[in-house]
């Protein structure tokens, strides 16, 4: 019987790298943390003792702040709700987006904004790898490519839940159907539509293919607070019960 349990126990540890979305506490020394990891898709697991001094496992609560990334070592059971981290290490430190006020606050939008959409606990390696890029981009950022980044990861973000906007401006189709994803030659009989320089501007975000690529798109203060605003509208459109993000007053104030 111990054989067996051993085998059980092997075959339900499994190495994975995960992002921190969300830790709650948990009675006195405990987390219950969301991650969204490259094997399981998005998992809450239960972190036993890591706020208090004396911790055996080598595990620390700051390693579960949101945005974290983590090579962990996890039980992984498909009928446990709540799973268990065996061990776990940083998988990457930042030198920036837990000291950096702007760059934190764009970080945990983009948690945020990542959690409203995973609806079920599937696998996506390939989302994984985007917020992995995303991530690592945004705390080498410049000022300015790091105000642009919330743009840029809200409309490549929905390519991977199926809804991303298809970049077909050109002279004839200058206006934004947020309904459809795609830009029109003339306004649709609807009220979700942008105008001719907003469609502009998304167009641009569209075609960088990389953060840095930012760097080149010039905007000032209103013009992101406008194009985030259009950028969140069509989430609603097109992810059930979106509702409101958090984050954002954070984001716009402090991108100020």
């Amino acid at each position: 019987q111990n054989i067996l349990r051993s085998l059980i126990t092997f075959n339900m540890l499994q190495k994975t790298r995960g992002l921190v979305i969300r830790s709650v506490k948990y009675g006195e020394t405990s987390l219950v943390v969301t991650m969204f990891t490259e094997l399981f898709g998005i998992q809450s697991y239960m972190v036993s003792g890591v706020r208090k001094e004396s911790v055996k496992t080598g595990m620390r609560a700051s390693q579960f702040q949101p945005a974290t990334l983590l090579d962990m070592v996890v039980y992984h059971h498909e009928s446990h709700k709540l799973q268990r981290i065996k061990e776990c290490q940083w998988a990457v430190l930042y030198q920036q987006i837990f000291s950096d006020i702007r760059k934190n606050a764009v970080a945990l939008f983009m948690v945020e904004l990542l959690q409203k959409c995973l609806k079920q606990p599937d696998p996506q390696p390939e989302l994984f790898h985007f917020m992995e890029d995303v991530l690592q981009g945004l705390d080498r950022a410049t000022p300015m490519v790091a105000a642009n980044i919330p743009i840029y990861f809200a409309l490549h973000l929905s390519h991977f839940f199926g809804f991303r906007m298809q970049d077909t401006y050109d002279e004839e189709n200058m206006m934004l159907d947020l309904r459809e994803g795609i830009f029109v030659n003339e306004s649709p009989a609807h009220q979700y539509w942008t105008g001719n320089q907003l469609s502009f501007t998304v167009s641009q975000f569209l075609k960088a293919l990389q953060p840095e690529e930012l760097e080149q798109i010039p905007m000032n203060r209103d013009g992101r607070r406008l194009m985030l605003d259009t950028c969140l509208q069509y989430y609603a459109l097109h992810v059930s019960d979106f509702g409101t993000l958090r984050s954002l007053p954070v984001l716009q104030e402090v991108l100020e």
